[in-house]
């Protein structure tokens, strides 16, 4: 009776069956993006969607800057903060300054370290020390051979727990999904990482079933943000965000669904990436007939992320016929000159009244301060914008992904694995089986008309631009490190920004622009076209490059290739 009581609050508080039930909706249902054909990128370089992945990530690096190790290597006492960038691990390997072995045994220190100071906040839920090092060995061999595989070789890379990597168990952060469920072999993005050498360490904790934006999870203990260990990671990509910003790994694997890789990006500092929906294989993971969820990266950099982006890319055969993807392309970072001829010609659509909405101003005045610099740096075009029903977005997107969520995990809960849940989890799911055929119908029905409504907002722009979250990094409180919780504005303000990409299949990417007063980390959030991920990661380098907050070491932080 009192479950029943608090879902039917829930519903209404959230007007589901006011927008749902009691409104006329007269557009047709659309269930899974239906994307038009898109203009061509500027100052872009199209790839082999069905090549190598090696070969793809050895054409990206042919368009970045020229790299000049003497600026990172020669002792400097007055720089500040910055993290090793995967060429930086590539030239160490290559001048045998290190090898992958070497930082292998220092990762797994580290990790020693680290669990045994946080027996209770683990990054990683599946970790096999030996593994690691037969990995770390091979990719040594390569380098002393003068074979790498390309330059993720040796590159230390964290998948996230819904994800399957072999020889570890995929359990979603639960406790029962790999006892249902054999891994015996990798998920395709996996594979393809693989073949390019990266040193796979092991799976990622995360919200459990990705049904959370804290990362909160009482089952393996709760992964803390780096920069402010008594505060959330953001989720549900919790471990493998965190991972990256501790200096561990310089890229992680995640999922998003509802912003579980751009929530813990923008939280920990780093940078995250929102592929289009079906330009990565969802093959492998929990979520392969989702419609709103897609695999993609987690890193220190946006030229780390152009990069394993490169490597994993890639549509399913099952994705490449209704969804006709366009040419996968790469932002080319390495002339100047054009780059300021792409940047120039940006328009970027911003919705002040949205934009502003947020928990704190210094959120949103340090967003306007590196959109002001991009104008001022650039000449990119700022346009104020309207976007309609944003409560409707949320409805439509909770309904969305809560169904299909509920449909895969659904016979195993009618098993009786449901009471293994955690309360936070359980309740989530109790309200997600609230929501009726119809609604669900509607919900599609909402998602044509927003999905109208974003591509003649991009016939005016080139890229929507927003605060990530509407909050910075949230308090754990102590009893959720024990039972969880269920915080529905905490919910709400790390979710606001982040859904209409999910719900519409839209590209977008975090990037960090700075810190509060607590000097917790605010992100950027650059949503694209269709297809246009090569625009929002030339954005992003941009922003990257004119920021003008230097960057802070978190408190939790290792260097595993110098080792100091």
């Amino acid at each position: 009776m009192i479950g029943s009581f608090i879902i039917n609050q829930m519903r209404k508080n959230n007007r589901v069956p006011e927008i749902l039930t009691n409104t006329v909706i007269p557009e047709n249902p659309m269930f899974k993006p239906e994307f038009p054909p898109q203009e061509p990128e500027l100052g872009v370089i199209c790839l082999d969607e069905d090549g190598k992945p090696e070969d793809r990530v050895e054409l990206a690096m042919k368009y970045f800057p020229r790299y000049i190790p003497d600026s990172t290597w020669i002792p400097d006492l007055t720089a500040s903060f910055r993290y090793w960038k995967i060429r930086d691990y590539a030239y160490a390997y290559r001048s045998k300054i290190t090898t992958p072995s070497m930082v292998a045994e220092r990762f797994i220190s580290a990790m020693e370290e680290f669990s045994n100071a946080n027996l209770s906040a683990p990054m990683l839920i599946s970790f096999d020390p030996d593994e690691v090092r037969r990995q770390a060995a091979a990719s040594t061999q390569r380098f002393s051979e003068g074979a790498p595989l390309s330059v993720l070789d040796g590159i230390f890379v964290a998948i996230k727990d819904d994800i399957d990597c072999y020889p570890h168990p995929s359990k979603g952060a639960s406790k029962w999904v790999h006892e249902v469920r054999q891994v015996n072999s990798d998920a395709v993005c996996v594979s393809r990482l693989r073949s390019c050498g990266v040193i796979l360490v092991g799976k990622a904790n995360m919200h459990e079933l990705g049904m959370g934006a804290t990362g909160n999870n009482p089952n393996y203990g709760t992964t803390r943000n780096p920069h402010a260990p008594e505060r959330y990671t953001g989720g549900s990509s919790s471990g493998s965000a965190a991972i990256v910003a501790s200096g561990l790994c310089s890229a992680a694997l995640g999922t998003d669904g509802g912003g579980s890789i751009r929530i813990p990006s923008s939280l920990c500092g780093v940078v995250g990436l929102k592929t289009t929906q079906g330009r990565t294989s969802l093959a492998g993971s929990l979520w392969e007939a989702s419609t709103v969820t897609i695999i993609g990266p987690i890193t220190a950099t946006v030229e780390d992320a152009i990069l394993v982006y490169a490597a994993i890319l890639g549509s399913s055969l099952v994705d490449r016929i209704p969804l006709q993807p366009s040419l996968p392309c790469l932002p080319n970072l390495s002339s100047s000159h054009e780059t300021s001829n792409a940047l120039g010609s940006l328009r970027l659509g911003k919705y002040t009244e949205w934009f502003n909405d947020v928990s704190s101003v210094e959120i949103s005045e340090k967003c306007d301060d590196v959109l002001n610099r991009l104008s001022q740096t650039y000449g990119c075009k700022m346009v104020e914008v309207v976007i309609p029903d944003l409560r409707e977005m949320r409805i439509a997107h909770i309904v969305t992904f809560g169904s299909e969520g509920l449909c895969s995990f659904n016979p195993d809960l009618e098993d009786g694995k449901g009471v293994r849940l955690t309360y936070d989890t359980r309740t989530k799911m109790a309200l997600f089986r609230s929501f009726t055929a119809s609604e669900y119908v509607a919900a599609q029905r909402i998602r044509r008309r927003l999905f109208y409504y974003y591509m003649e907002i991009f016939k005016k722009v080139d890229v929507i631009v927003t605060p990530t979250t509407g909050m910075t990094a949230p308090i754990i409180p102590q009893s959720a490190l024990q039972v969880g919780e269920t915080n529905l504005p905490v919910l709400g303000r790390l979710m606001q920004f982040v859904t209409s990409a999910n719900l519409l299949g839209l590209p977008a990417i975090s990037i960090p622009v700075g810190y509060d007063n607590q000097g917790l980390p605010i992100g950027l959030q650059l949503i694209g076209r269709p297809w246009g991920e090569a625009t929002i990661m030339q954005l992003a380098a941009a922003v990257e490059e004119i920021c003008p907050e230097t960057k802070k070491k978190p408190a939790i932080f290792y260097d595993i290739l110098k080792g100091n």
